[in-house]
């Protein structure tokens, strides 16, 4: 009997993140990047890049609905440790409804400065971005990974997926590296998963 109402309350949630991930999209196209959330596949294998034992807190930007977030808890991150920036409203009050121990922090991933502000940590382990980056122009997109890698230590990485053939933030235009981490098929639609460390000297 319980395990009925377990898995009818798991295509319930399931449910309900994907109403709330299409309402998101048609309020707000430019910053959701797709009209249903990522799958859980696409999400264990982005939080897969943290080192749980650095110490150090995780920087989540572009958590939408939360299925990122419940991976890197579930990879190890305590939730006073995770830091998620969320541009949109409804998301944010979603958010910090069913993650009450995140720090769920509303604002502009773009300007993460005055997003995050005096109180945030100074250093994070490694950057999760679930951001839509290609609806933006590319200096956009540049200055926002350089702004993430200033964050985090040499050579820890800024996880990104996209849905193009190709990676949102080109190489050779900053002082990066790119690479192809996983292309997942179980994603609607299939995404590709980049890596972005700060280039050794």
């Amino acid at each position: 009997m319980n395990k009925g109402l377990d898995v009818r309350k798991a295509i319930t949630d399931r449910f309900g993140d994907e109403l709330r991930f299409f309402r998101g999209w048609i309020d707000q196209p430019k910053a959701v990047g797709s009209i249903i959330p990522t799958s859980s596949v696409t999400a264990r294998r982005m939080a897969s890049v943290i080192d749980t034992g650095s110490g150090l807190p995780v920087l989540e930007v572009g958590p939408g609905t939360g299925v990122i977030t419940r991976a890197i808890l579930a990879h190890g991150v305590k939730p006073e440790n995770l830091y998620a920036v969320e541009y949109s409203p409804d998301f944010v009050k979603h958010l910090r409804e069913c993650y009450p121990g995140v720090n769920v922090i509303e604002g502009d991933a773009f300007n993460l400065d005055e997003t995050l502000g005096a109180g945030a940590p100074q250093l994070f382990d490694s950057v999760v971005s679930g951001v839509p980056l290609l609806n933006f122009p590319v200096a956009a997109r540049v200055s926002y990974l350089e702004s993430l890698l200033r964050r985090i230590p040499g050579g820890r990485p800024v996880v990104q997926l996209t849905y193009g053939p190709k990676s949102p933030i080109p190489p050779g235009q900053g002082d990066y590296t790119v690479e192809h981490f996983d292309f997942i098929i179980r994603n609607i639609p299939p995404t590709r998963l980049w890596v972005y460390r700060r280039a050794s000297h």
